[in-house]
């Protein structure tokens, strides 16, 4: 198999591809940054929608101040690449992943952690113990996902004291993600029901530091609500990352602020009908689990996935929609429904500008679920 160069048109590629439009996803990544700009609000990216330490870097030279992983094995990636002031969001709690993770400590000082329970912290501080490292760490706090999180008021407090008998453990933040907030169609209510959230988390906060505790850092939002977020009196980070690229779950909810960046280039197999048309993208290509990805450019023609190797476009009634399917041999880009779960099928973006790529990308994280 030939392999693509930088230069060429994309007219080269095998299909499926992960295509990014760097003129639309620059453009993204400046908007969201100019936002934020003279703010004294951070912005740390969360890098499990990406997963790539280069445009991580690419965020980092926009003015994020770090980044966020998901997972242990997503930052030993971040790590190994030199991207290594990493927010891991998810509590680690196993000795499989807190060896993993001591290893990290031991290679970067700049990695913090999340803990919702006296347990899992004393798990934490006797791994750091016996490693003679220590590590920060912020209470993951419950705002209303009702996922992970500690219980805002006297249960963050109760857990804060039993963190100062446990001396490996730094205690320097709260993390109030309100990610059952993101995608609320409603403008107002997406904000009235934020703000409560964040009510949630600054109010806790102050309660922590009147006891004595030393919170620097309040991160939350993502990209549906990160600027009502920094808004709000007290947040000092936030953490969104599908604007980077958008999807069409995003974009029906906020609207199109960002622009859909990323599609997946696909070719057009078997036309065996006027109103039907065939594709190479099926599930092995397109997550579905927040909708169905869209034909981009291609009004009035729906996508929904024949299989894990197809994808079948169908037409309305109207005849200009009929006249706009693809012939067999052609090729469309499809938008995803859901950015994150979609690059996590790939194994590499091809980024073009004006249709020539002008960079191939690894997909360094896909598949680190650990």
């Amino acid at each position: 198999m030939l392999q693509p160069h930088i230069g060429d048109s994309l007219d080269t590629l095998d299909t499926p591809a992960m295509l990014i439009d760097l003129t639309l996803m620059e453009a993204n990544i400046s908007k969201l940054m100019e936002r934020f700009k003279g703010s004294k609000v951070h912005v740390r990216p969360h890098l499990k929608t990406v997963k790539s330490a280069a445009l991580a870097r690419l965020l980092l030279a926009a003015g994020a101040v770090g980044g966020c992983v998901a997972k242990v094995s997503e930052a030993e990636v971040m790590v190994q690449d030199g991207i290594d002031d990493l927010l891991i969001t998810t509590e680690i709690v196993g000795k499989p992943k807190l060896e993993r993770l001591v290893r990290l400590v031991q290679q970067s000082s700049h990695i913090k952690v999340v803990v919702d329970s006296v347990a899992g912290a004393q798990a934490l501080n006797q791994a750091m113990h016996e490693a003679q490292q220590h590590i920060d760490v912020l209470l993951d706090l419950n705002v209303g996902q009702n996922r992970c999180g500690v219980l805002p008021g006297d249960e963050a407090l109760r857990l804060a004291h039993a963190l100062r008998e446990l001396p490996h453990l730094h205690l320097t933040g709260l993390q109030g993600y309100e990610g059952h907030l993101q995608h609320i169609h409603n403008a107002e209510e997406r904000e009235q029901r934020c703000r409560e959230a964040m009510h949630l988390l600054t109010e806790t906060a102050r309660q922590l530091r009147e006891a004595g505790f030393t919170i620097e850092t309040d991160t939350t939002g993502g990209t549906g609500t990160a600027e009502i977020c920094a808004s709000c009196e007290g947040v000092t980070e936030v953490q969104p990352g599908s604007f980077v690229f958008m999807d069409t779950d995003y974009r029906n909810a906020i609207g199109p602020i960002y622009a859909n960046a990323l599609t997946i280039l696909s070719t057009v197999i078997s036309r065996p009908t006027p109103t039907r048309a065939v594709v190479d993208a099926g599930l092995k290509s397109l997550s579905t689990d927040s909708g169905m990805p869209e034909p981009k450019g291609l009004p009035g023609v729906t996508y929904q996935p024949g299989g894990d190797e197809h994808g079948i476009l169908r037409c309305d009634d109207s005849a200009s929609s009929a006249a706009t399917l693809p012939n067999i041999g052609e090729r469309i880009e499809l938008i995803p429904s859901h950015i994150d779960t979609t690059i996590n099928l790939h194994d590499v973006y091809y980024a073009h500008r004006n249709g020539k790529l002008e960079a191939i990308w690894p997909v360094s994280t896909r598949g680190k679920v650990q």
